[in-house]
């Protein structure tokens, strides 16, 4: 029988480590950390975020009340940019259609998410219900305490949605447009101005608070860019009359 060569035990252990050392992710260029890169945003002309998906309660940026804000600039481009159609017709269309107030985890439904989002100092209960909290409603700059005061707006209603092409959508893309956080599409804001704006478009109706009408432009302008859909003339022209409002 052949001599045995005994290998110290220490030897042995830094042997098997240096092995497994050669079978990991090697380091990323520059030292960086090995996982893989966050994707690029998608581009413009994408579908948006369907309710549930991670990241979907997007913030605000500074100085918007509004989560998906683009520049004036960008909404300008955008509005020329929307196919003018006349208005069109609401046969067939249903609320119950675009399946909206989704469960978005924890108990949350988006009308909650939408409170805790656009309030501040917001509670909520074990079920997710907003109990107390501060809301500057957008359009009549009316300061409210009381969450049961507020309705979450579909800056484009629903009805607005389906008459300029939302007809012809499938129930996903409905469900989506209807509880879409990522985009300038819900937003909290008093009862009485949420109904005294009902479905009409911005020809039609206004926001009583002139000082929101740049944020209102833009917004409306990247929902309709966003979900493809038309606008009529004098519409257009509102919105172009809304982001004249905006500062240089």
């Amino acid at each position: 029988m052949g001599r045995q060569i005994r290998v110290p035990g220490a030897v042995l252990v830094a042997l098997l480590l240096a092995a497994a050392t050669g079978c990991s992710d090697p380091a990323a260029p520059g030292g960086g950390d090995p996982k893989a890169s966050a994707p690029a945003s998608s581009p413009s002309g994408t579908a948006p975020k369907a309710p549930n998906s991670p990241g979907g309660d997007a913030k605000p940026a500074g100085g918007d009340v509004l989560p998906g804000m683009v520049s004036v600039a960008v909404a300008r481009t955008r509005l020329a940019a929307l196919e003018v159609a006349p208005v069109g017709t609401m046969a067939g269309y249903s609320r119950d259609k675009f399946t909206h107030w989704a469960q978005q985890g924890n108990k949350c439904d988006t009308r909650e998410v939408v409170l805790k989002r656009d309030g501040t100092d917001v509670t909520q209960d074990a079920e997710c219900k907003a109990v107390s909290g501060n809301w500057k409603s957008l359009y009549d700059g009316a300061v409210v305490t009381e969450a049961g005061k507020m309705d979450i707006d579909h800056m484009v209603p629903l009805a607005e949605g389906w008459r300029s092409g939302a007809a012809g959508w499938d129930s996903a893309r409905r469900k989506a447009f209807a509880n879409d956080l990522t985009h300038p599409q819900l937003l909290a804001v008093t009862a009485a101005s949420n109904r005294s704006k009902g479905d009409q478009s911005p020809d039609l109706w206004q926001p009583p608070d002139k000082t929101s009408w740049c944020q209102y432009g833009r917004a409306w302008t990247t929902v309709k860019s966003t979900y493809g859909l038309t606008v009529t003339e004098p519409e257009k022209k509102m919105l172009t009359t809304m982001l004249d409002t905006c500062a240089s």
